[in-house]
């Protein structure tokens, strides 16, 4: 039986925040004085943030009177992101110009009706047009990073993943080919444009999503010119997911930024990440992890992330149910809403899940041989996210080790091209 192989991947130390990114100049500013007020008084977060980021702190807390408004202004850059205090009022005036440019309507020109920009939802569509960007917009949002990725044709893997999405997630069959058809096709319609910009971040969710992107690119005759956005950070955003929570004008910020030539080599790469994910076993996939992926960088954390999801040495579960499961022990009986803000807030080192995949998760868990998880309603019918959740005594047996969720479960799944039985 496959099984997770030993990776680093640790949850966050703090919640996390959903921030927009529009990050305020003023505001900087009053953090900075308060953070001198607190050094005065020798408030020990205070301190502590001085020691994080000043890169003489031992000279300022030695004497506090030492410390002087640049300190703290340099820390509270350092915390944002950014090298020194001017480059983050250099980025906020840039900021403060594309919001009025926004607003008035007068946007640069950015790219044109040439453009096809490619994403793995629909989450920064509106937003993008709001910055002024006049592209068309492709979603294609096939979840690889759940379900089966099987070898063989293209038709054999719209087959199998439309069959597995109608069946997991409760969309009609037919309402499901219809759009993968619509997500697919346009893939062999790209000569109708002149550049392909392809917009992701750093999840298993995107990357997957990219390696088969990239995969399919690689193997067309005649292409348009194409660009990548694909990021892990953004400056004055310290907690970033994704795309979708920044405001408008800085997408116009990652355009101008982090845009760059999709190159021949990446298309390789992408091509075989793209074969080693349809394997039978881990290994292609672990020898690409261990050679690591530079000129894809966010690539391999989010292969170490996948594989994560065979079986645990431990228990045999996988890290979104071991994590579901932990939530539960820790905060007792809550909400599937709640349920599933913790577990991208606090628990999960890389969120990928919607909120229709984490629901096929948790039913997983209820179709045990002897249920992990159990609802509680007060009313019927009610939607999952409203449903009351508790972990059972298996559940609480399972998670210690005491139990294998293979001997629990009668159902086979998959993690790419890896089926566990």
């Amino acid at each position: 039986m496959n099984t997770q192989p030993e990776f680093d991947l640790t949850s966050p130390q703090l919640p996390r925040t959903m921030f927009h990114g529009s990050i305020n100049y003023e505001q900087q500013k009053k953090r900075a004085k308060e953070l001198l007020k607190a050094v005065k008084k020798h408030d020990q977060k205070a301190l502590d943030k001085i020691e994080r980021y000043h890169p003489r702190a031992s000279k300022i807390t030695a004497d506090i009177n030492n410390a002087i408004l640049a300190d703290c202004q340099l820390c509270i850059a350092r915390e944002n992101g950014f090298a020194s205090w001017q480059k983050l009022k250099t980025h906020c005036d840039q900021l403060r110009i594309k919001q009025a440019q926004i607003r008035s309507g007068h946007t640069p020109n950015l790219d044109d009706a040439t453009t096809l920009h490619i994403r793995c939802g629909s989450d920064i569509k509106h937003s993008l047009k709001v910055a002024g960007f006049t592209g068309e917009f492709h979603e294609f949002n096939d979840p690889f990073c759940q379900g089966p990725i099987p070898k063989g044709s293209t038709a054999t893997l719209r087959k199998k993943r439309s069959e597995f999405i109608s069946s997991s997630y409760g969309i009609p069959l037919n309402e499901v080919t219809a759009n993968q058809a619509i997500a697919y096709d346009k893939l062999d319609q790209l000569w109708d444009y002149d550049r392909v910009v392809l917009w992701f971040e750093h999840d298993s969710y995107d990357q997957l999503i990219l390696a088969f992107l990239l995969d399919h690119l690689s193997s067309l005759i005649t292409r348009p010119k194409l660009e990548l956005i694909c990021i892990d950070s953004v400056p004055g955003v310290p907690d970033f997911v994704g795309l979708g929570q920044l405001a408008p004008e800085l997408l116009i910020w990652l355009w101008e930024n982090q845009r760059t030539p999709i190159t021949d080599d990446q298309l390789l790469l992408g091509e075989r990440i793209w074969n080693a994910l349809k394997q039978e076993t881990p290994d292609k996939l672990e020898t690409i992890i261990t050679e690591g992926t530079p000129i894809l960088p966010l690539m391999k954390n989010a292969l170490k992330r996948h594989l994560k999801e065979l079986p645990s040495p431990h228990n045999g579960l996988g890290l979104t149910h071991e994590l579901t499961l932990r939530i539960l022990a820790d905060k007792g009986q809550i909400k599937g809403k709640n349920l599933f803000s913790i577990l991208m807030k606090e628990y999960e080192p890389l969120p990928y899940l919607g909120d229709l995949m984490y629901w096929y998760e948790l039913s997983q868990l209820v179709k045990c041989k002897i249920p992990l998880i159990q609802y509680e309603t007060t009313q019927a019918p009610q939607p999952w996210p409203e449903r009351l959740i508790s972990i059972t005594d298996t559940g609480k047996r399972l998670l210690s080790g005491a139990l294998d969720y293979q001997d629990l479960t009668s159902s086979s799944r998959w993690v790419g091209g890896i089926k566990v039985t």
